[in-house]
């Protein structure tokens, strides 16, 4: 059995009331790094270890230009979602339970990046196959 690890972006937020109050720019906006409906997909097997390279060129599917979405061919991910998700990531590559106990499966699981005033909240998927 071999594993890749699904990213979707479900869901992006903007508290522009916190931007005002503590942002060195308080008109700072959503996140320009990623798009609702963004999907990416982590492979470590046959040479291609996308996990190692911060998810660099694992776009699949973007309504934007994929040049400006951070796991695009351009740009790793943004380092505030990689510390987040890195482990989760790594864990699903590896065939490991995500989220056992705590969501409906456990190869699923729902997070977000750290980001305080503008998070991006992702769904990762384990994907199991031969």
């Amino acid at each position: 059995m071999k594993h890749k690890v699904r990213l979707t972006v479900i869901d992006k937020k903007l508290y522009p009331e916190l931007q005002q109050q503590y942002c060195a720019d308080p008109n700072s906006g959503a996140c320009p790094c990623y798009n609702v409906g963004d999907v990416f997909e982590f492979d470590r097997d046959d040479g291609r270890d996308d996990f190692w390279h911060c998810g660099l060129n694992t776009l699949i599917h973007t309504d934007a230009d994929p040049d400006t979405v951070a796991g695009g061919p351009q740009m790793p991910h943004c380092s505030e979602l990689w510390d987040a998700i890195s482990r989760y990531v790594y864990t699903g590559l590896q065939g490991g339970s995500i989220m056992k106990g705590w969501m409906e499966r456990e190869n699923e699981m729902i997070a977000c990046c750290s980001d305080g005033t503008r998070p991006v909240i992702f769904k990762i998927e384990r994907i199991d196959y031969e």
